[in-house]
């Protein structure tokens, strides 16, 4: 009976470890029924001495035979990670995963001699080593790969690389053929018929680059996952016609191209040709947006992506982008995403075209001239601000002041130490009392005389100077995306 353990309630509430190692590298190779003993038999580690961990009580609560139990545990011998004790009464010790894969596990010669010779004959042109077969036992042991699947692989590389093939590519081969649960004969071959019913294709694109090679074991498997991705022969023979041009010209460069393709849902002729003199059209706006900023970029692929289509799709004219960045870079907004920032308020006014920008314009001028008479009705020389446009809206749109009245306002203001917050307070004055004309709102003043209102006279005009624009852009700001 052991000194100290945990209570039933203690154990149930605790965690039991799983070794990433058994995960990665056992897990998925092995029988369910043997993860599940392997698995099971962990936690019960933790309460070793309980006299209730016995071979009965295991298979009754995993409701497997004893003889299930027996066989799982022998199988996680052969891998090393346990070792059975005892028999009668059935006994097994967990052993560290990491020992081993540290130690370098004996197999049986004789097992192997068939594979061997077969093995030695196909690398016809070099001696295997002790350690190359090694690691085809390992790989057949621990990743569960027929004999017969890995000769075929083996034939496989030696066809491609030639017989004197290193073991280093021949293994990473076998192993990510594994990881895709191609470990039979049966498997391998139908993965090499594939293969080569590719082979034409393969040979034919590469041969459009320019090269007159064989292709190579990467290549292979790009060109499959194009044909997955649904990419046929017509548009794959077209986009290596265009990488013929390029220094860059290959298999690994032709999949950046497809991928974007890919991710656009581009899958004919047709469809890319339309996508590539959008893509032009867009990389010269691209270059005159830029140079009106006053910016510079060696590549404009990433202005092209992140901008300008973006800026086409949301309904922008050519025109209307040239004219906004000229107002940009005038008014110091000289970058992509300032620009941007402006698009948006403009997207959401539905003002797409040149014309409902120059109409846009011409209204915010208008109103900027009104509120700039109103200054100097009061007596301040200055530019107008938001300030000013927020308390103009308030005045004519939500408190519908007539002008008449806000210049008559604007005499009673004139000589005031602040004279637009007094010009504020008569307007709220007017408003709580609903005065719409200048007779009433004299009548609520009881003014003496009265000083002539200036008359306001505007005028519109296309060459804006740069204290427009600033006006112009100042009221951009106000606009809530």
């Amino acid at each position: 009976m052991a000194f100290c353990k945990y209570s039933i309630d203690m154990l149930a509430n605790n965690t039991t470890a799983v070794d990433n190692i058994f995960i990665n590298n056992y897990l998925p190779y092995a029988d369910a029924i043997y993860v599940k003993v392997y698995l099971y038999g962990l936690y019960k580690c933790q309460d070793s001495n309980s006299r209730d961990n016995t071979l009965e009580n295991f298979s009754n609560e995993l409701n497997l035979s004893q003889d299930d139990v027996e066989k799982a545990f022998y199988y996680w011998q052969e891998q090393g990670l346990v070792q059975i004790l005892n028999v009668i009464p059935f006994e097994v010790r967990y052993l560290p995963i990491s020992d081993v894969l540290n130690n370098t596990k004996k197999y049986n010669a004789k097992k192997y001699q068939s594979f061997n010779a077969q093995a030695q004959e196909i690398l016809s042109g070099r001696m295997i080593t002790p350690n190359e077969y090694r690691e085809y036992y390992d790989i057949i042991e621990r990743l569960h790969m027929e004999k017969d699947a890995l000769l075929m692989i083996i034939n496989y590389c030696v066809n491609i690389k030639g017989n004197n093939v290193g073991y280093a590519y021949i293994t990473t081969i076998a192993k990510d053929w594994a990881n895709q649960k191609i470990t039979t004969a049966k498997q391998v071959e139908e993965r090499l018929v594939q293969f080569e019913n590719l082979q034409t294709g393969m040979e034919y694109l590469l041969k459009l680059m320019g090269s007159k090679r064989l292709p190579n074991i990467e290549e292979r498997t790009l060109y499959q996952k194009w044909i997955e991705q649904g990419f046929d022969d017509e548009v794959l023979t077209f986009v290596a016609k265009k990488l013929k041009t390029k220094s860059k010209a290959g298999f690994q460069y032709m999949d950046i191209v497809l991928e974007k393709y890919y991710a656009n849902k581009l899958f004919s002729v047709s469809e890319i040709e339309l996508f590539e003199a959008e893509k032009t059209k867009a990389t010269q706006i691209a270059k005159k947006i830029t140079k009106n900023l006053g910016l510079y970029y060696e590549n404009l692929e990433p202005v092209v992506e992140n901008y300008i289509f973006v800026w086409l799709n949301m309904g922008f004219t050519e025109k209307i982008l040239e004219e906004v960045s000229n107002y940009c870079f005038k008014t110091n907004v000289r970058t992509l995403e300032g620009m941007n920032k402006a698009l948006e308020k403009f997207h959401k006014l539905g003002i797409l075209t040149d014309k409902a920008l120059n109409e846009y314009f011409d209204e915010v001028l208008s109103v900027d001239k009104k509120i700039k008479t109103i200054l100097e009705n009061i007596g301040l020389s200055r530019n107008v601000n938001q300030f000013d446009r927020d308390k103009y809206k308030i005045w004519t749109e939500v408190w519908k002041l007539p002008n008449d009245v806000i210049d008559y306002a604007c005499t009673l203001a004139i000589g005031k130490d602040q004279p637009m917050q007094y010009l504020s307070g008569i307007l709220s004055s007017f408003h709580d009392k609903n005065i719409k004309t200048v007779e009433d709102a004299k009548n609520s003043f009881d003014i003496q005389s009265t000083k002539d209102t200036k008359k306001s006279n505007f005028s519109t005009k296309r060459n804006y100077s740069r204290e427009e624009m600033n006006s112009l852009f100042q009221s951009i700001d106000e606009i809530e995306i």
